[in-house]
């Protein structure tokens, strides 16, 4: 059973695959913070000062009542809130990551559409052997003429 799981784990694809959730998570952390301390800053500032992360609709009153200058000092009173700024960022950062895959995936089928064109390409022209064989196949009819 050991030497079975120790099969399956060493499979190249299960690797494979552990890389790329393990390199997904360290990008979805940049794009976070790219989202989160690069893009929206200057798009609240422009917007009069608004921190989108704080952005929220108290639905209900905490044991403090309200005006709540904050999120935090909403859910320290224990409001209700609605927090439409955070769920904003996390739409920006998906979209983001969704532009960023897409980047990707096509730079990856334009060098596959590459690679295949010039397999193609190598595949229609005749190898140096055929090239002498169709050259001695011409020299053997031009010498043996009509017969």
């Amino acid at each position: 059973m050991l030497s079975g799981f120790r099969k399956f784990a060493m499979r190249g694809s299960l690797i494979d695959m552990a890389s790329g959730i393990i390199l997904g998570a360290a990008f979805g952390a940049i794009v976070k913070s790219l989202v989160d301390d690069v893009i929206m800053p200057p798009i609240g500032l422009a917007l009069g000062g608004v921190d989108f992360s704080n952005l929220f609709l108290v639905l209900k009153d905490g044991k403090v009542p309200g005006p709540y200058l904050s999120l935090v000092a909403a859910n320290e009173a224990g409001a209700v809130t609605v927090r439409y700024g955070v769920f904003l960022n996390f739409v920006i950062t998906f979209l983001i990551v969704a532009f960023a895959v897409y980047l990707l995936v096509s730079a990856i089928h334009r060098a596959k559409e590459r690679m295949t064109e010039k397999e193609e390409q190598a595949a229609a022209e005749p190898s140096s052997q055929e090239k002498l064989l169709m050259e001695i196949r011409d020299l053997l009819k031009a010498r043996s003429g009509p017969l």
